[in-house]
């Protein structure tokens, strides 16, 4: 199929272009409480085609660009159909000229997970067995679960020779929780692995479990004040995003963000853990084609690096790293039990937490937490935290327990001073 697209591009005259092919193979679980519902296998391969045209617009050059669908049931005249409306769409808009990445033909990567051993059909009910072991009881349990194997192949050439491709696995899924008394509660959670981690899913399972019972018998939100909050898990990896969008070519060359290599971002007189933040990825190559390598984004507090792909980096004058989807962030050396030692709120479910990388206000709905006044705990709802990583980045602690996901391996949690939190 993509001689056939790159066969149609030629025919149209577009000697400037980069496709995408994506081949997907999943299993696909769905529960009713412990009970299988659905099951299906699904197959998918689907291409994107984006098309480039250079411009001249009062003696500047541009290059506009469009992306267009093709699919594999397409004939020749109707790809040429496609092809030729998405390069007009190219007309119509300019950038700035840049130029598209330059590669050649590279062998094919395969993926080092434990996973691509397996069928989906293994990798899927491994997971389920994890997922529903330590759901034994009757007054909390799970009563909903999806689960999703997929297997995928990328490939993606342009016209400046580029043409990798690269397989990845994972496991990723949704389960509710259920607590019938003393109130009806359900609480969504979602998992992704892209190794087989039997522990860790359980473990999430069991702490899931034990949160929507506390979530059932929580009646008040806290009181209104200033609070030391602390953050965990899933919210992390949002938390940390901040540094990663301020540091993005695209943020930078925009004016939108004021970070440069060598700044110091954290501040001065910093007394909490300094930020050490590295960039990474579970797959070798981005959709540009560009060969993905681990970078230092923050050391210290400082900034290391300046990330993006062709079109930004180019405007910048600066190597393009491409665009990475994971982070990796030095932990602290407090455990979890020696933050949670001191009077605080730790929010553990929120109904949307949000971090605003423009400003660097965070804010969220309290789903659960647990309020500690220095002798007692108790689980609260209700209400919200209201901050900025601006002012908490100073006394920032870390816990020094690993939290991992396919996209974040970092600290486990994170206590912030002086959040203003809305409640009773």
């Amino acid at each position: 199929m993509i001689n056939r697209i790159i066969g149609a591009l030629g025919a149209e005259g577009i000697d400037t272009w980069a496709i995408t092919e994506r081949t997907s193979h999943s299993c696909e679980t769905f529960f009713v409480r412990r009970n299988m519902d659905l099951k299906r296998r699904t197959s998918l391969t689907d291409y994107s085609v984006t098309v480039y045209r250079e411009l001249d617009r009062d003696g500047a050059k541009l290059l506009g660009s469009s992306s267009v669908p093709v699919y594999p049931g397409m004939d020749v005249e109707e790809v040429r159909a496609a092809l030729r409306e998405a390069y007009f769409a190219a007309s119509v808009a300019g950038n700035q000229y840049y130029e598209l990445i330059e590669g050649a033909g590279e062998d094919k990567v395969p993926s080092a997970s434990a996973f691509a051993k397996m069928s989906v059909e293994e990798a899927a009910r491994a997971v389920g067995e994890a997922l529903f072991a330590p759901d034994t009881g009757d007054d909390v349990f799970i009563n909903s679960a999806e689960i999703f194997a997929v297997k995928r192949s990328t490939r993606v050439v342009n016209s400046r020779g580029v043409d990798v491709s690269w397989d990845t696995c994972e496991v990723r899924g949704e389960f509710v929780t259920q607590c019938p008394a003393p109130q009806d509660v359900e609480i969504y959670h979602s998992f992704a692995y892209a190794e087989p981690d039997a522990d860790a899913l359980s473990a999430k399972v069991e702490e899931a479990l034990r949160q929507t019972r506390d979530r059932a018998a929580a009646k008040e939100p806290p009181k209104a004040g200033t609070y030391t909050v602390i953050l965990s898990g899933d919210n992390m990896r949002e938390l940390f995003d901040y540094y990663v969008s301020r540091s993005a070519a695209a943020a930078v060359y925009q004016h939108y963000s004021d970070y440069a290599v060598g700044k110091n971002v954290q501040g001065q007189d910093v007394t909490g853990d300094k930020l050490t933040i590295d960039l990474t990825d579970g797959e070798p190559y981005d959709a540009e084609g560009i060969r993905l390598t681990d970078r230092p984004l923050l050391e210290d507090g400082v900034v290391r690096t300046i990330h993006g792909g062709a079109r930004f980096s180019s405007y910048l004058g600066i190597e393009p790293t491409g665009s990475f989807g994971g982070i990796r962030v030095r932990p602290g050396t407090a455990p979890l039990s020696e933050l949670m030692s001191r009077p605080h709120l730790r929010v553990v479910t929120f109904s949307d937490f949000q971090m605003n990388a423009m400003s660097g206000h965070f804010a969220g709905e309290i789903r659960l937490g647990y309020l500690f006044d220095g002798e007692k705990t108790v689980p609260v709802t209700g209400g919200s935290i209201n901050g900025s990583i601006l002012e908490a980045q100073r006394t920032m602690r870390l816990s020094s327990e690993l939290y991992v996901t396919p996209t974040y391996t970092g600290p486990l949690a994170v206590a912030l001073d002086e959040v203003q939190v809305a409640g009773t």
